[in-house]
């Protein structure tokens, strides 16, 4: 029993569509993969900086709160959202930071809270103001902490940054929790109550608790005394996270001279703190935020010194040192941010764009060189067909069914059209026909 001659390839027909495939789909293959790699480099490498980002702050009531809100209204103006949570302190905002489940990009941290914690997954983005530790005490002539050994010390309160530092300090002098000393968590306000009525015989204050307005007024009670950090210098070596500050004479208030003497006062900063996954256009207004914030002359600071890109506990981040030391770049100077933010992405797009256009462009000739090629192969998948049917015991019929064939084959040969750069390959092509016709014409006149 003869086997089935399987079909020939199907033959084009309309040969102007076969051409105008053959030029447009390279174009489609290559454009489809430019889109890709360009969208994964938008999603990956530089995605739009987030419309809303969240801030760790303090209490209510506190001075970081107040700082928060007003970092708040001013990336409002670029249409950014800054949320502000409340917060017990410092550590409370380090933990959120640290904890992945935790929403929050920044926070205000005193220096000294991440004593013991792995901070490698944030960065600073710089120091924005002091929050010095001023010590209240009855009596006078104390200028060591060591020498408040045995006394009553109000500390601050469970969870604030204030307690975490004065332990270290205290501890630092000899003054252990457990020992003779009495340690009272109270800050502020009740703190400085407490010491007025002698319910305690010292109070370290810090940051809020140590308003201007409350140095005064203890200041101006008979038996209280404000601390010189004789030893501010030594403090600064063993904690890198301390600076020495001066409140000079007449400082809280001219008239009566208070202080009468030069004050010697160690204070950690307030940095302001971030994942390292935080946007660099975010970045650049948070910086300016503090900058227009913070950037005028205070009782503790000079016009200008703050932000300050000096590090501490946390290393500062590449686009921060970028902004100290250029600013914000052209774009964003002269643009609104989001028209600015679109034409820095752009411009980070036309590297990788252009190092995907060059192999693009080597690849479309290929591509098209392969379309071509394949239209002649397909005629040559006929031509093998037919010759295998002349070969085979075939009937007179048979054999005009595969005359049939060539002439269908010949005729879409003379439709085809075909660039000079391929001539070779359909005149090569022809022959073949002519070839396989000799072959079939040879076997009809010799069964």
């Amino acid at each position: 029993m003869k086997a089935h001659r399987p079909r020939p390839p199907h033959l084009p027909g309309d040969h102007s569509h076969a051409e105008w495939r053959d030029h447009t789909v390279p174009y489609v293959i290559v454009a489809a993969i430019i889109v890709l790699m360009v969208t994964l480099i938008v999603w990956v490498v530089d995605p739009a900086p987030p419309k809303t980002i969240t801030i760790s702050a303090g209490p209510h009531d506190s001075s970081v709160f107040v700082t928060a809100g007003l970092y708040k209204r001013i990336l409002a103006r670029n249409g950014i959202t800054l949320k502000v949570l409340e917060s017990d302190g410092s550590v409370e905002n380090l933990h959120r930071l640290l904890d992945p489940k935790q929403h929050v990009e920044l926070a205000l941290v005193q220096g000294g809270a991440a004593d013991g914690l792995d901070t490698s997954s944030l960065m600073s983005l710089g120091s924005v103001f002091y929050i010095p530790v001023v010590v209240f005490y009855r009596g006078t002539g104390i200028s060591e902490l060591s020498e408040l050994e045995g006394k009553r010390i109000a500390i601050g309160r469970e969870g604030s940054g204030t307690r975490l530092l004065a332990l270290k300090l205290l501890e630092a002098n000899g003054i252990e929790p457990g020992g003779d000393t009495v340690l009272v968590p109270s800050d502020g306000l009740q703190a400085a109550t407490q010491l007025v009525a002698g319910e305690v015989d010292a109070a370290i204050l810090n940051g809020d608790s140590a308003t201007r307005g409350l140095m005064l007024r203890l200041l101006k009670v008979p038996g209280i005394s404000v601390m010189d950090f004789d030893e501010a210098n030594a403090y600064t070596r063993l904690f890198p996270y301390l600076d020495e500050i001066d409140l000079p004479p007449g400082v809280l208030d001219l008239k009566h001279r208070i202080p009468p003497d030069t004050v010697h006062l160690i204070s950690p900063t307030v940095e302001l703190v971030a994942r390292t996954n935080l946007h660099p256009a975010i970045s650049d207004l948070l910086i300016e935020a503090a900058q227009e914030v913070h950037g005028l002359p205070g009782l503790l600071q000079h016009a200008g010194q703050f932000p300050s890109p000096v590090a501490h506990e946390y290393q500062i981040s590449e686009d921060a040192q970028r902004y100290y030391r250029t600013g914000k770049s052209f774009l964003y100077r002269t643009l609104p941010f989001w028209l600015a933010s679109i034409g820095d992405r752009t411009l980070v797009l036309l590297l990788p764009m252009a190092v995907l256009l060059i192999p693009a462009m080597r690849l479309i000739p290929a591509l098209y060189g392969w379309r071509v090629r394949s239209r002649i192969y397909r005629y040559y998948g006929a031509l093998i067909a037919i010759e295998r049917g002349a070969l085979a015991d075939s009937t007179e019929e048979e054999r005009k069914q595969l005359f049939a064939e060539l002439d269908q084959i010949e005729a879409s040969l003379n439709r085809l059209r075909m660039p000079l750069a391929y001539a070779d390959a359909f005149y090569v092509l022809r022959e073949h026909v002519g070839f396989v016709r000799s072959r079939l014409a040879a076997q009809g006149s010799h069964p």
